[in-house]
């Protein structure tokens, strides 16, 4: 029952639903002693031959009131308590989304989407059947079992009633060692889905690789044996599942026997009324639900145990990177200065960056090259502080980055990743998604400066085109520029594209980069690229290798060395020259 406890934050909260919910219930269990009752009452009134009319009357209509009462009761009961267990899954939902949101790249690293996935439905909806089903039977167990033992003991027969409790421990033990397997168990059924989740989510995402490879029937064997593996610990779950019912009908099954061996004795020698031993036997039938109850309480616990764990372990995973106590909550502006000496990525020993040292200037152009795994990137992390641990200074604006309030310091930057992610909404959508509230006007302008505009326009829908998830229906370059335009439109004042041009040609990769020109005079820009046509403007050049700045200058100057720009120039010239004929 260690759940309830970590659960009682919550029922404090929603005591006041809850009181009312566990009152009613209490009412009710309350009311289903009156039935059995009449049914004594009237058995030995027929054998006394003292049953009329008016008195069987009486007692129907008691009867009769008795239901509606219950009925009614039950009505508001459900709302009090089942509607509080969805508040809870509610509150959960959003804590997790949020908890998601707040967590930094690292912990997306070490996490899959389809184990998320998991914790945010199948953990959640056994949590909320706890607070909900669990709480119900719980009292309802409790309450209707104290109540007819109550009544069976006070008003019939205490040692009839002790003789049909004495199979009663055990049960307790045999159901306490039930609960015990079903929740490791049951830990284990909840991991083999999110391994299934993960799975599923991850073939989806990848069906045109799976397709272009021919790997359907490898991909559907791996999934049948992940999904045989989740149906084989859920079975294991149910094996120990059904163990709850047969034990608690053979112990039923024993009290009914001792009940009726000895009631039947008691009425010989004249210590039981035959319609007390009906009454008896009737309040020992009403028994047979908190015993089953009792049982399924155990089933949803154990499970609600569970996936709370899983999903408070979740939850206590500390975020990394945290505000300061009285951030700076303005939008940084002005020169960037980043002098770190080394910096290393989380659970990594080797710095992937190593004494970079540069100063840009606001309204300047930086470019950064060099080959893949350079750091490029690394830099641009470590710039957009998704990661820390750097030994050194980053400032923006005269500022130390952390001295920043985050939502302040990441509306400054709009940064265009390597991997372009578009939602499942219309083209429009996806562009004004850091501005929900731009005009269309704005909108296909940010559009027009990232050379995209035409090519929307030659759709069906326009800019109403819906581009299906992750933006399948488009190619890379149309990707690519889409989520340009979606950067443009905040108007940073950092615009950084890490390698965002390499799936467009040269002729509109320039057009693109005359128009950030032209528009952004006094903002700065920040570049990566393969293709060093894209920063041959830049007004200070970065060469990366194995995270150091072996090259810096402008183009000129990196031409007059000869080093790997140079180089790579060069060839990339060549390159170009012989692609067109010549």
């Amino acid at each position: 029952m260690k759940v309830f406890l970590d659960l009682m934050w919550f029922f404090k909260q929603e005591k006041k639903s809850y009181t009312i919910g566990i009152v009613l219930l209490l009412f009710v269990a309350f009311l289903q002693l009156v039935p059995p009752k009449i049914v004594g009452y009237m058995v030995d009134a027929i054998r006394a031959d003292e049953l009329t009319a008016k008195g069987l009357w009486t007692w129907v209509a008691v009867l009769i009131v008795s239901a509606l009462l219950m009925y009614i009761l039950r009505y508001f009961w459900r709302i009090m308590i089942f509607g509080s267990a969805v508040k809870l899954s509610r509150l959960l939902r959003n804590r997790l989304y949020q908890h998601f949101t707040n967590m930094t790249s690292s912990f997306f690293q070490r996490r899959r989407v389809g184990d998320l996935m998991a914790h945010a439905t199948n953990d959640l909806q056994a949590i909320q059947q706890t607070a909900g089903s669990g709480i119900l039977t719980l009292v309802d167990s409790l309450a209707t079992g104290g109540f007819v033992i109550i009544a069976m003991a006070a008003t019939i027969s205490w040692k009839l009633t002790l003789i049909a409790l004495l199979p009663m421990p055990f049960m307790a033990v045999l159901t306490s060692y039930y609960g015990t397997l079903l929740h490791k168990r049951f830990h284990k059924a909840q991991e083999a889905f999110s391994a299934l989740n993960d799975k599923t989510q991850e073939s989806v995402s990848g069906i045109k690789v799976i397709k272009t490879f021919g790997q359907e029937k490898e991909d559907i064997e791996d999934f049948r044996k992940q999904s045989e593996d989740v149906v084989q610990k859920n079975i294991s779950v149910a094996k120990v599942d059904s163990l709850f019912d047969p034990t608690i009908s053979i112990i039923v099954g024993i009290s009914f026997f001792l009940s009726v061996t000895f009631g039947a004795r008691f009425v010989m020698h004249g210590d039981l009324t035959i319609g007390e031993l009906v009454a008896f036997t009737t309040y020992l039938g009403l028994l047979i639900w908190p015993m089953l109850a009792f049982g399924w309480l155990f089933n949803i616990v154990e499970r609600g145990r569970a996936s709370y764990d899983r999903v408070s372990q979740l939850l206590s995973e500390d975020i990394e990177i945290k505000n300061i106590d009285d951030p700076i909550k303005e939008r940084p502006t002005g020169n960037i200065e980043f002098n770190v000496s080394a910096f290393s990525y989380p659970n990594e020993d080797e710095p992937a960056l190593k004494d970079i040292h540069f100063t840009l200037n606001k309204g300047e152009t930086l470019g950064i090259v060099g080959k893949t795994g350079a750091g490029k990137t690394t830099l641009l992390k470590a710039l957009l502080r998704e990661f820390e641990g750097y030994e050194g200074t980053i400032e923006f604006g005269g500022h130390s980055i952390k001295e920043y309030e985050m939502t302040k310091l990441r509306e400054a930057f709009g940064y265009v990743p390597q991997d372009h992610f578009l939602f499942s909404a219309t083209i429009a959508e996806n562009i004004a998604f850091t501005d929900p509230l731009a005009s269309r006007e704005e909108i296909e302008k940010a559009a027009s400066l990232a050379y995209i505009h035409d090519d929307i326009l030659a759709f069906t829908d326009g800019y109403e085109t819906v581009v299906g998830e992750r933006g399948v229906s488009l190619s890379g370059g149309q990707k690519q520029r889409i989520s340009i335009a979606r950067a443009l439109l905040m108007e940073p004042e950092v615009l950084i594209l890490d390698d965002s041009l390499s799936a467009v040609d040269a002729k509109t990769e320039e057009t693109i980069l005359h128009s950030l020109r032209t528009e952004r005079q006094q903002k700065t820009t920040i570049i990566t690229a393969h293709r060093l046509s894209a920063i041959q403007h830049a007004n200070l050049i970065l060469v990366l290798e194995s995270g150091k700045v072996v090259e810096k200058g402008t183009h000129d100057e990196l031409m007059r060395e000869d080093g790997w720009y140079k180089e790579m120039f060069l060839r990339q010239q060549l390159e170009e020259l012989v692609e067109h004929g010549g």
